[in-house]
């Protein structure tokens, strides 16, 4: 039950980052979950590394931790992909 839950987080995260950087990024459904969990593992590391927090479990600085990370990966698939 946990990972069905990471991906509906991830994919939460990817939508919400999908919709503050619209765009045309093929891939569908399975892409915005797959930059979403990347997106969360990317920001949870990150924000670990400096010191800014901890991802530990569902709660709302997580989830501002994982958007983050999704745009970080959105930003990064873009200009890889063009």
């Amino acid at each position: 039950m946990n990972i069905i839950a990471w991906i509906i987080f991830g994919f939460i995260a990817g939508v919400l980052a999908k919709w503050i950087m619209p765009g045309k990024d093929g891939g569908g459904f399975i892409m915005t979950v797959i930059l979403g969990i990347v997106g969360a593992v990317v920001g949870g590391y990150i924000s670990t590394f400096f010191g800014m927090g901890r991802v530990d479990g569902f709660n709302l600085s997580s989830f501002v931790v994982a958007v983050v990370g999704a745009l970080v990966v959105l930003v990064i698939y873009r200009k890889v992909k063009s």
